[in-house]
């Protein structure tokens, strides 16, 4: 399904309650269909039911790797679905998170990785290319 389809289905995940409502009532207004979740638990169910088109996970929830471990199931259980990783890490500790190689963003488990805070155009560029037609390409976190 591409990003021009009035209802393509996004699960947005986030545990950070000003993120969620910012940016659902965005992507609403973009036509998507958007559900969301504020833990990992609650996100493993709701994708199985919603079958979501692509998926946006914070890194880190209620456990500091409930994203990875969220990205990881959500890939094994949907292959295919696109995930876009979404992060506050290098803002919240100083500490760099880029992956940078194939390998790096192999282990991470997402197909994009954004930093915190995020500008919507920058979402939008990301789920655009992910749901273009054709196999996603994996980018960076400033590809």
């Amino acid at each position: 399904m591409t990003s021009a389809s009035p209802r393509a289905r996004v699960l947005l995940v986030d545990d950070d309650e000003d993120f969620l409502f910012q940016h659902r009532i965005q992507l609403e207004h973009s036509g998507f269909d958007v559900k969301t979740a504020t833990n990992r638990t609650d996100a493993e169910s709701l994708a199985a039911e919603f079958q979501p088109d692509l998926a946006i996970v914070d890194l880190m929830m209620e456990q500091h790797d409930d994203g990875f471990v969220l990205s990881h199931h959500l890939k094994r259980r949907h292959p295919g679905l696109p995930v876009i990783m979404v992060t506050a890490v290098t803002a919240e500790t100083g500490l760099s998170f880029a992956p940078a190689s194939p390998a790096e963003r192999s282990w991470v488990g997402a197909d994009a990785v954004l930093a915190k805070p995020i500008r919507f155009e920058q979402l939008r560029r990301e789920i655009d290319r992910l749901l273009a037609p054709g196999p996603p390409a994996i980018a960076g976190p400033e590809d």
